[in-house]
């Protein structure tokens, strides 16, 4: 696999959230920066070997804004 994407999203609670697209690996942190090391944490535990993971890491923040006509 070269590249995994993680959809990130602003938790209501407060800190971050992010999915892998097509992988069932989800996790979350207060910043951005704890949110990375969470994510190489959490790829880490989900694939059997280094030899597995992904060449890349991308994140793709989602906003959600809502707004009246």
């Amino acid at each position: 696999m070269k590249e995994l994407i993680f959809l990130v999203e602003e938790d209501p609670e407060g800190g971050y959230t992010a999915q892998a697209v097509g992988e069932n690996i989800f996790t979350q942190g207060e910043t951005i920066a704890e949110l990375k090391t969470m994510i190489r944490d959490a790829v880490d535990c989900h694939y059997d070997s280094p030899a597995e993971w992904p060449q890349l890491v991308r994140l793709h923040f989602v906003k959600d804004e809502v707004f009246a006509l």
